[in-house]
């Protein structure tokens, strides 16, 4: 069809003629309502991002120093994130010439893999960087990130209130034994 003719076609209907694929040979066009595509493309868009996972990446520090105590309580917030499907970098901070031992820092990572144990899985080994030592954890691969509750949009289910009110429960009979 002639670029004029199905420009005046889409005049007269009140919509727009989009250009759909200008390398084709012809070129191809659409008769649609353009603002109306955007609009709906742009509803799908935002679906598909709220829709996507979105991985949350904490940070716990410690230190070559980091007591037991220290360290059970920054353990227990390691769980707590893993149990919510985020994952963690564990980092060993060395200040000084604490840097000297980076073992040390390896050590305490090592302690940390020990204590959780089959609670996470390592992504990232243990590797230096800078003047720490840092690893990544995620959830094990059982564990999956809890959902969020459907909530429905459709009309309540009918109950009947007057004879829910009026009428006794329904018991079923228990069967007697008779000797």
């Amino acid at each position: 069809m002639n670029t004029r003719d199905a420009l005046e076609q889409a005049i007269s209907l009140g919509l727009d003629l989009v250009e759909v694929s200008p390398k084709a040979v012809p070129p191809v066009c659409k008769i649609m309502d353009y603002g109306r595509f955007k609009y709906e493309k742009s509803k799908q868009d935002k679906q598909k991002r709220q829709n996507a996972s979105h991985v949350t990446v904490k940070e716990i520090k410690f230190r070559p120093k980091t007591d037991t105590h220290d360290m059970d309580y920054k353990l227990n917030h390691i769980r707590k994130f893993l149990a919510n499907g985020d994952k963690i970098r564990v980092v060993v901070v060395f200040r000084g010439r604490e840097i000297v031992h980076p073992d040390f820092g390896f050590d305490v990572l090592a302690k940390v893999i020990e204590l959780l144990g089959d609670e996470c899985e390592i992504e990232q080994k243990p590797n230096r960087e800078g003047r720490a030592v840092a690893m990544l954890l995620g959830p094990p691969p059982s564990a999956k990130k809890p959902k969020k509750p459907v909530v429905s949009s459709g009309p309540a289910p009918e109950v009947d209130t007057v004879n829910a009110i009026t009428e006794p429960p329904v018991v079923p009979e228990l069967e007697k034994d008779t000797e």
